[in-house]
């Protein structure tokens, strides 16, 4: 009976997650004609009904008779208090925001699905956050100082937060209803076609003979598949199961494995062209074209591939890790990989393409879609039921992978509603400027800890999410280019994943590693020390941000990649060969001089690099191994 259930459960999800998939992919192809609330309501109400169904109130009552009323009762609710809003907002709408009791009631009871859906999908925490948020308006007139505000009643809030676009169906949930859900079919597509075959084997050729060839494979495996699914800790289950083992046979140490792994995956999400979900959001938020985006986070997200690049080399190097001589006629060659490739790279060119030219990410995404199965059909000559098969199996598990997306976006315009009604963000801004004096070093510094503290325990999306509205602010106060200011906050929003001690990429790791879960942890910090000191480093040298002169932003590129290799050499304690305390303090100095622009800070840090390298002798019990 229960597997009945099940089943019937499950076919239940997939159809709702296919049909929602087709009517935003129509919506986005011109098929079908909505407004942008409309669609919006449509999608959470749809996003919430999948959630009830497929996550247990509680682990201990977890498929019980008690579960099931409970869900079947959470999902009547959806779906009524959507379908009442959806009735209702245009009305409310024209006649200039009059509303009545039944909306305000209606709207609490949304507020309260949503707060549900937050615990269920995204955690306890996200949840916790934005209760605390909601009710503030209630008891802030009780409040001493700036942060007491006039109060204001429950219905009153209910209302501000579901009958405009201010609230639950503000900005973050269009983001989820276009951007995030049309890119994650895309990367379903993607998928389900082969191109996790493809790009594994195109980072295995690229890396074959070298050191540490296995770990090198893991960064750029990781790092392609990373930048698709907007999740670190997503994509550490996904590709950790192939890469951590992989990085363990050739002689890393299970917590090195593991560490290298979060590491990489939480990387992903901040390499273009598609940075996950948050990037999206930040376009929408700070007004500018996502092409912008892409910009501005290029050299800082090379910098930080190739500083992972150099910390597993190096790693290797200290760990006497030899490369594995590989016979000629061992896999295929490199231009028969990007041939047979090419129905993934032609798409994914149409898609970058296409953000450059002006095209909305979503609308790129759709028709890199179309050209995907046109290139899949030429490639694969052929037309058959099985493509039909896996196009549908894309756009369901596309739409599922959206679920915990859809409402911690929801979860995260009860707190940007609350904090404009009350104008409490313009306090905590207030307060983050008053604590620093006024000095810029001090409020970045600030908002760095409030950053990753607010971060902690929570998915890069709904992490940005609760930073752009409560955090980012104060740094544009102060002068920051907003852009700068979100770019800032969306660095420590992804490493939050990896910092201790709430690092849900690195437990994820330890898990699949079978490593202590702070050894992990800690090992992930130091592993990604050049992603805590870069956005300090872009903020101080705008060239990093490719803001400026050519010649400025060509050097940035060259003395930053120095500079990260020597934060790689402290990191690891190796260059050479092993570094003595000393000239490890030197060459991790000499990182931080490279990475701050400026021709004596350069200069500096060159000289220190040179110095520890020519004093540094070289390792010479590295011999190649066959396999």
């Amino acid at each position: 009976m229960q597997n009945s259930t099940d089943k019937l459960i499950g076919v239940a999800v997939n159809v709702i997650a296919f049909a929602l998939g087709l009517f935003h992919l129509l919506n986005v192809g011109g098929l079908l004609v909505l407004s942008t609330r409309d669609i919006r309501i449509t999608h959470l109400m749809a996003m919430l009904v999948i959630l009830f169904l497929t996550r247990a109130s509680f682990r201990r009552i977890a498929g019980t008779l008690l579960d099931r009323i409970i869900s079947v009762g959470l999902i009547a609710a959806s779906l009524g208090s959507c379908l009442y809003i959806l009735s209702r907002w245009k009305d409310i709408a024209m006649s200039g925001g009059d509303t009545g009791p039944m909306d305000a009631w209606i709207g609490l009871l949304l507020i309260v699905l949503v707060l549900e859906g937050a615990r269920r999908g995204v955690g306890v925490i996200l949840a916790l956050i934005c209760l605390f948020f909601f009710t503030y308006p209630f008891f802030s007139e009780y409040l001493p100082g700036v942060l007491g505000s006039r109060g204001y009643s429950v219905t009153r809030i209910s209302e501000l937060l579901t009958t405009t676009s201010q609230g639950v169906f503000g900005i973050p949930l269009g983001v989820s209803a276009t951007y995030i859900v049309l890119f994650s079919i895309y990367g379903a597509f993607l998928s389900e076609f082969g191109a996790g075959d493809f790009f594994f084997k195109l980072a295995n050729r690229l890396t074959r003979g070298m050191r540490a060839a296995g770990a090198k494979t893991a960064v750029i495996f990781s790092t392609l598949l990373g930048m698709i699914s907007g999740s670190a800790a997503g994509n550490v289950a996904v590709t950790g199961t192939l890469t951590i083992p992989m990085m363990k046979k050739e002689g890393y140490a299970p917590h090195q494995a593991g560490a290298i792994e979060a590491v990489v995956s939480t990387g992903g999400q901040m390499m273009p062209p598609v940075m996950g979900a948050a990037a999206f959001i930040m376009a929408e938020i700070v007004g500018v074209p996502y092409s912008n985006v892409m910009q501005v986070a290029l050299i800082p997200a090379l910098l930080f591939f190739a500083s992972l690049f150099f910390v597993v080399h190096l790693q290797a190097g200290k760990s006497r890790i030899v490369p594995l001589v590989q016979p000629d006629d061992d896999g295929e060659s490199i231009w028969m990989i990007l041939l047979k490739g090419g129905q993934f790279i032609i798409p994914f060119a149409t898609l970058i393409a296409m953000m450059l030219n002006g095209f909305s990410p979503f609308k790129a995404s759709y028709y890199s879609i179309i050209v995907l199965l046109v290139c899949h059909i030429i490639w694969t000559r052929r037309i058959n039921l099985e493509i039909a098969k896996k196009a549908a199996r894309a756009i369901t598990e596309g739409t599922k992978a959206v679920v915990p997306i859809a409402i911690a976006c929801a979860a995260a315009g009860i707190i940007a509603g609350t904090l404009g009604v009350t104008g409490l963000g313009s306090k905590i801004s207030g307060l983050i400027i008053a604590a620093s004096g006024g000095i810029t070093f001090f409020a970045l510094l600030f908002t760095m800890l409030t950053a990753i503290i607010l971060g902690m325990g929570l998915p890069t999306t709904a992490a940005y999410l609760i930073l752009a509205t409560v955090v980012a602010p104060a740094l544009a106060k102060m002068g920051v280019p907003l852009l700068t200011a979100h770019m800032f906050v969306f660095f420590y929003g992804c490493v939050s994943t990896i910092t201790p001690p709430v690092a849900l990429a690195s437990y994820v790791a330890a898990g699949i590693a079978k490593a202590d879960i702070n050894k992990v942890g800690w090992t992930a910090f130091t592993y990604g020390i050049t992603c805590y000191i870069l956005p300090f480093m872009f903020f101080y040298g705008p060239a990093l941000l490719m803001q400026g002169s050519a010649p400025s932003i060509i050097l940035a590129i060259a003395s930053g990649a120095i500079g990260v290799y020597c934060l790689a050499s402290f990191v690891i304690g190796f260059m050479r060969n092993d570094l003595a305390l000393i000239p490890r303090l030197v060459i991790g100095a000499a990182g931080i001089a490279l990475l701050h622009q400026g021709l004596v800070t350069d200069a500096i840090g060159i000289a220190a690099f040179a110095s520890v390298w020519f004093l540094t002798r070289p390792e010479s019990d590295l011999k190649t191994a066959n396999p």
